[in-house]
């Protein structure tokens, strides 16, 4: 029997999305929950996993293709016939699928046996790549692929049916990693962009389809950059007292592979000065000509990815502890980067922190998040000389960079909210101790 899978809901507002992975081709054989492609709507990708089981027969869209809610993906050949049956055998796919993994030389031989599975070998799919079909990638390993420089088609994937894990990413970027270090200063070497190669009037290029991330990133700044009136002040906060607490916190004590950074300081002194200043932590309502304020702090933090700039949200910033926003931003980050996040965790946000010290640089012109009214982007922190009591001495100072709606926002009300934020970056103890 002819079964049509579609493209399920995927949430509110959210009508389409890009194919930016096909996995499965015709003639496999799909169990329920495999997943069939993975989807980008937004600023999320998303795996596409098949609510039936059963043969592909077609295959209704390509690498780049834009599918609707409701599209059909996949036409499969089920047998309702054998609905009693399907009980005793999903266990023998499944116990078959556990032992390549530890074993795939030896489990490769028993897999002939059971009539069934014989039509449908998972050896098949693994060649597909070098053929140039499907790569069986998940986005976390098309991620670090794409940070660490490796071609995904030359890699062997050791998970379930060929698929390709992050550790094989990262076995195949050592194996490749020495025969570049001779060619001289490896931090200097050239990148070939992606994309299709080709050639304009003046000499070779490469052109690459613009992601549904990108466009959505470019809608957005146009909008705020075209709507709201940005103003931007620069200040610095001496934060020696606060790299000497940060510092001597013992390694592992908030947890496992948890770093203790400077950003659940910031993000602690920006909410309890949000909650001091209001208007920062507001919205314009043009339609209505009104003031919106927010009686909760759902801060924003941008987290560099692959894929572009991407804002996660941390709600109720301004009721947790520099722990709880420590683990908070480490769990964001790591799923922003992954991809593993759906769209609301980007809504709701009433105030953004972009961390430009992470990668270099002092001062920027942050672009407000439409549709909220201030940004403050974080320099990289350096010792400077500063004079203090009529002495020069020493100080690790971080640049602020603030930037407001000016139909909002008044120049001195965004001077006090950024010497309130100084102030508490500079009293450490102030800063745990405030409510």
């Amino acid at each position: 029997m002819a079964i049509e899978f579609k493209l399920p809901e995927l949430g509110e507002n959210i009508e389409s999305g890009d194919i930016v992975n096909v996995l499965v081709a015709e003639g496999d054989q799909i169990e329920i929950n495999q997943g069939v492609c993975e989807l980008e709507t937004d600023k999320a990708v998303v795996e596409i996993p098949s609510s039936q089981a059963g043969k592909v027969t077609k295959v209704h869209f390509r690498k780049g293709d834009t599918v609707r809610v409701g599209q059909t993906l996949l036409t499969l050949e089920g047998d309702e016939a054998e609905a009693p049956e399907p009980e005793p055998a999903p266990p023998e796919p499944v116990e078959a699928e556990a032992e390549p993994e530890p074993e795939p030389s030896a489990a490769a031989p028993p897999q002939p046996a059971p009539t069934e599975a014989a039509p449908t070998p998972t050896p098949e799919p693994e060649p597909e790549p070098e053929r140039g079909g499907p790569i069986p990638a998940g986005p976390a390993a098309r991620r670090l692929a794409r940070e660490l420089g490796v071609d995904l088609r030359n890699v062997s994937g050791t998970g379930k049916r060929g698929r390709i894990t992050p550790e094989d990413v990262e076995t195949a970027a050592g194996a490749t990693a020495a025969p570049a270090m001779p060619s001289g200063d490896a931090g200097f070497e050239p990148v070939t962009p992606p994309g299709e190669p080709g050639e304009d009037a003046w000499g070779p290029i490469r052109r690459e389809q613009v992601s549904r991330i990108r466009q959505t990133i470019a809608a957005q700044m146009s909008r705020s950059a075209s709507v709201i009136p940005h103003v931007t002040n620069f200040d610095d906060a001496d934060v020696t007292d606060l790299e000497q607490l940060r510092k001597g916190v013992p390694k592992g004590y908030l947890g496992a592979n948890l770093k203790l950074t400077t950003m659940p300081f910031v993000m602690k002194a920006v909410a309890i000065a949000l909650r001091r200043h209001p208007m920062l932590n507001a919205t314009l309502d043009d339609e209505n000509r009104q003031v919106v304020y927010k009686e909760y702090v759902h801060l924003g933090v941008a987290v560099d990815t692959p894929r572009g700039l991407v804002v996660p949200k941390v709600r109720n910033v301004d009721r947790m502890t520099i722990a709880e926003l420590a683990r908070a931003i480490a769990s964001v980050a790591e799923r922003a980067r992954a991809v593993q996040f759906a769209v609301e965790d980007l809504r709701g946000g009433t105030f953004t922190i972009s961390n430009l010290g992470a990668v270099g640089g002092a001062y920027s012109t942050p672009i407000i998040n439409h549709p909220e009214v201030a940004i403050l982007l974080l320099g990289r922190s350096r010792w400077m000389p500063v004079v203090r009591d009529g002495k020069i001495e020493p100080r690790f100072m971080m640049p602020l960079s603030l930037s407001y709606d000016h139909r909002l926002v008044d120049g001195a009300t965004a001077a006090r909210f950024l010497n309130d934020v100084i102030d508490l970056l500079q009293s450490p103890a102030r800063l745990m101790l405030a409510q």
